[in-house]
């Protein structure tokens, strides 16, 4: 007893002298206190060699297991975990709010109250290695979880579960790797959180969950700085409520069973975004900044979904699906994969999104409600070709566009860039790029109207290449209109551009190229006594366009012969509008007599300009802006080349037939 009282005298010693803590272990568990608790106000004392007193609490030397120096600091609690076990360590300001549970390595913390603790919130430090541990935390209180070197595998539940219904921000600490996984049992995620859960730190944290999600909060998820390694989830990787909005970092989803990230209402009816998301409930995804990969194989899952919004205003982000179709036997409807996918709105306003699905019928953007892209950089990227279901729900892929039209529409999910059910409206500093190769596959549709105000939008297609079209749902107009912008768009298989409604051609320079044929290069919807009509910018086509044109405000004008693969200069009223390179033979995979074949085309060239348009075939271009790959160019310099003779053209009257 005498040894045991001089190693607690000398340890007393050494922590006021470092100024660090003192921790004294019985059978109840473990206390911390710091030099600033040892005062004049709460002496450490001993009596007769048994007992020792600091401030309030008392202890019987014999019952001291252990005593040892180190850094607890005010409001901390720490939960070192070694193999099978654990240990529970807290500062002593916070010893009458908390209450630990420990079976082997499992912790279960009650955390009471902290208004009465300095800073009104405790810090959760867990650290070490278990491959059969847990943590668990229950209160009402906001607090940190912090995560610093921490291994912990639980294999019969969650590896973290957070029961606690307020903000907690779980943060790995700078410089240190944490790995959790969970096992078999009823947990909703590996990590999982009643409350409000923030992401956050500058450490790396990997997370597998096995049974379900990786994470799941019932509320809200942040991130920010931290590294998340999703490594494989039966479920989805982040599974959240109300809203999810990542501010910064890195996130990597890979190996799950289902969505990448899926964040849904937490109540029945949104509440619309709010002022700093306070109390908002509106199923929205906010990708604000930082980089984020995601790649699903799962059939029909979305590597990022949405029950409301998305609104992408400066992450990176690269996601590819490669998984198939389903049959949905409670809706009667094929279903999917998407890239990203909004049962709301899609908003793209910044930042680089590269979006890539190979699956069958698949999709980059798939949203119910309207598109709106502003700024950033979109490249869409599908191969798969369309799903089509038999009338019990058995399904088999088609290779070819013709036999989708046997199809009812919910027999069926085409492959498409971007798939909207509302208004498209893309302007100002938006670059878009979409490219389809399989069966079905249209670039860019709206079944209810597209604008085009400004930017810049590229579409290689194998079916239509931008199509506005409209059903008795949206009952949109069907419109398609040009205000604005650049816009390059080739179909191999169908139009180039197609509007099942109005086509208006008032503003910004227009390169289209169909397949020929039936196929145009601007198509309206005559049948309906709908119009193609002209009257501004530049427009270059190749094919014909839709009979019974109206074209004011300019002239326009053909060649029938002009040479593959070749630049071509476009002057208006004697000044170079810009220089453009035909397309090279391709293959035809739709109706009309191959597209872009032989060493002259069969197919028209049409210029229209607001002067007199001149066409110089055989040039060299130098300087200036390339876009779309460098199949236009805007203010370079040409020279050479042959001056091409140019037909007026005259639109006929008529239906939708070939004129």
């Amino acid at each position: 007893m005498k040894k045991t009282l001089t190693i607690l005298i000398a340890l007393m010693l050494t922590m006021a002298a470092g100024a660090q803590t003192l921790s004294i272990t019985t059978a109840s568990g473990t206390t911390s206190y710091s030099a600033a608790d040892l005062t004049s106000s709460t002496p450490v004392s001993f009596s007769n060699g048994t007992t020792m007193t600091i401030g309030s609490d008392n202890y019987t030397i014999g019952d001291i297991t252990s005593s040892a120096v180190g850094d607890i600091k005010d409001n901390e609690v720490h939960i070192l975990y070694n193999g099978t076990s654990a240990a529970v360590l807290m500062a002593s300001n916070v010893t009458n709010y908390v209450t630990a549970t420990i079976s082997g390595a499992h912790v279960t913390i009650a955390q009471s109250n902290t208004e009465a603790v300095d800073g009104d919130e405790l810090t959760y430090v867990l650290s070490g290695t278990t491959s059969d541990g847990s943590f668990t935390l229950d209160g009402t209180y906001k607090c940190t979880v912090s995560l610093n070197g921490l291994t912990m595998t639980n294999p019969n539940g969650g590896a973290i579960n957070i029961t606690n219904s307020k903000r907690i921000q779980l943060s790995a600490k700078k410089n240190t790797t944490n790995t959790l996984t969970d096992g078999s049992g009823s947990q909703k995620a590996c990590i999982y959180s009643k409350g409000q859960l923030q992401l956050q730190g500058n450490g790396v944290l990997n997370v597998a969950g096995n049974y379900k999600h990786a994470i799941k909060s019932a509320s809200y998820i942040e991130i920010k700085n931290l590294t998340l390694n999703i490594t494989s989830a039966v479920g989805d990787g982040i599974n959240c409520e109300e809203y999810l909005q990542m501010k910064s970092g890195t996130v990597t989803i890979s190996g799950v069973g289902d969505d990448g990230i899926q964040c849904d209402l937490g109540g029945t009816t949104a509440t619309g975004e709010t002022t700093d998301h306070e109390d908002e409930d509106t199923g929205n995804i906010y990708l604000e900044g930082g980089d984020l990969t995601i790649h699903v194989t799962a059939d029909a899952a979305k590597a990022i979904k949405a029950e409301g919004d998305i609104r992408a205003t400066g992450t990176n982000v690269t996601a590819t699906t490669s998984g198939g179709g389903l049959w949905d036997a409670d809706e009667l409807k094929t279903k999917s994969s998407s890239c990203m996918s909004a049962d709301a709105n899609m908003l793209i306003s910044g930042g680089t999104l590269l979006l890539t699905s190979t699956g069958a019928g698949g999709k980059g953007i798939n949203a119910d409600g309207n598109f709106v892209a502003t700024g950033g950089n979109l490249t869409i990227k599908t191969s798969g070709n369309a799903v089509v279901a038999s009338s019990s729900g058995t399904l088999s892929v088609v290779s070819s566009s013709q036999q989708l039209d046997r199809y009812d529409s919910d027999y069926k999910s085409s492959p498409k860039g971007i798939k909207v059910d509302g208004t498209i409206t893309i302007s100002d500093d938006a670059v878009i790029s979409v490219t389809t190769s399989g069966a079905g596959g249209e670039g860019i549709e709206s079944k209810t109207s597209i604008t085009f105000n400004g930017g810049q939008t590229y579409v290689s297609s194998s079916d239509d290449g931008i199509n506005a079209s409209y059903n008795t749902t949206t009952n949109g107009s069907g419109d398609l209109i040009v205000n604005g912008g650049y816009i390059y768009c080739i179909s191999s298989g169908n139009d180039a551009m197609d509007s099942n409604g109005n086509l208006y051609v008032k503003g910004g320079l227009v390169y289209a190229i169909g397949c020929g044929g039936a196929e145009k290069s601007l198509d309206a919807n005559t049948e309906q006594q709908k119009k193609l009509y002209i009257s501004g910018g530049t427009l270059i086509t190749v094919g014909d366009l839709e009979s019974g044109a109206s074209i004011t405000g300019g002239t326009c004008k053909y060649t029938s012969s002009w040479s593959k693969n070749s630049w071509f200069a476009l002057y208006n009223g004697g000044t170079l509008e810009a220089a453009f390179k035909t397309p090279a033979t391709g293959s035809n995979t739709g109706g009309g007599g191959g597209p872009w074949s032989g060493g002259s085309s069969s197919l028209k060239l049409i210029v229209y300009t607001s002067s007199t348009p001149t066409l110089t075939s055989g040039v060299t271009v130098s300087g200036g802006t390339d876009y779309f790959g460098g199949t236009l160019n805007i203010g370079g310099t040409v020279s050479g080349g042959s001056n091409v003779t140019l037909s007026n053209y005259t639109s006929s009257g008529g239906g939708g037939g070939r004129w």
